[in-house]
């Protein structure tokens, strides 16, 4: 079993309320979820209007499959014109941990 994780810390472009920031931060994990079958959810920034930090989590029995689909997400969020990524945290935890 091999679990994978990515964090990315996110700048958020012309937003100026928390209620905006929802508008252009659940869509985005909605997309991960629906499209790639991990879980993800808004981890921290919660209270900053612009920033946001995004975490997704990923179990396979195949470490190609894993890495492969933490590549896609990856340049799904990175391809986003209304956020910059501002860093990507990647985890690999296998079976030898």
């Amino acid at each position: 079993m091999y679990v994978g994780t990515l964090s990315f810390d996110l700048l958020l472009g012309d937003v100026r309320s928390l209620k905006e920031k929802r508008s252009v931060v659940r869509p985005i994990v909605a997309e991960l979820q629906r499209k790639y079958a991990v879980s993800a959810a808004e981890v921290d920034h919660q209270d900053l209007h612009r920033r946001a930090v995004i975490g997704l989590a990923l179990v396979s029995g195949d470490a190609g499959h894993l890495s492969d689909v933490l590549d896609r997400c990856e340049r799904m969020v990175a391809g986003r014109p209304e956020v910059e990524l501002l860093s990507v945290r990647r985890q690999f935890h296998g079976d030898d941990d």
